[in-house]
């Protein structure tokens, strides 16, 4: 779905969906979510670029499940400087993410990747998901950076989320998230 270029923008916005021009996001109401968070290198611009292209005469249905497929592959294979590999980085991330665990959010699944993380979680009503990564986002960057004497963008500014639509899904994303790092070869 492409806000940007709805004949129904209005609607979608009121329904609570909004965009920064990449990705859509629903922030309509608390619901369970499934989050993914890039590191700022873990896909090139330009593979991403490529993709797209590759796939802009299927459906845009069709086109998003093949990226979003795509990207799930890439990550999983580790590209990048892999920050959150650093047991004390992704340690820090974790403890951000636990922080506000029953009172801005419940947190009900997670996982810390090499150079992602994902996250199932419920806002609270008086909560906007975007604003809540936001904060996680600049809080967990600007403590990465210094922890690893670094400077520059840590997380990818756009991030994945997709609402949960009913209890399978739930079940899913949950299995999804705890077997990550199994599929990436990262255990057993």
């Amino acid at each position: 779905m492409s806000l940007k270029n709805s004949s129904h923008k209005d609607e979608l916005r009121e329904a609570g969906w909004h965009t920064r021009g990449y990705l859509p996001h629903f922030d309509g109401r608390a619901i369970p979510q499934f989050i993914t968070l890039r590191l700022s290198d873990s896909i090139p611009l330009k593979v991403l670029d490529r993709w797209q292209r590759q796939l802009a005469d299927l459906p845009e249905a069709e086109a998003q499940l093949v990226l979003q497929r795509r990207i799930e592959k890439y990550l999983d294979q580790g590209y990048g400087e892999c920050f959150l590999k650093d047991f004390s980085i992704a340690t820090m991330v974790q403890e951000s993410l636990l922080k506000f665990d029953g009172s801005r959010y419940n947190l009900f699944s997670w996982v810390i990747m090499p150079n992602h993380s994902h996250s199932l979680l419920t806002r609270f009503e008086e909560r906007d998901v975007s604003q809540l990564l936001k904060d996680h986002k600049s809080y967990t960057a600007h403590k990465a950076n210094k922890m690893l004497r670094r400077k520059g963008q840590f997380w990818m500014e756009e991030y994945f989320d997709r609402y949960i639509r009913d209890d399978e899904h739930f079940r899913n994303t949950v299995r999804y998230i705890e077997n990550n790092p199994v599929k990436a070869g990262l255990c057993k």
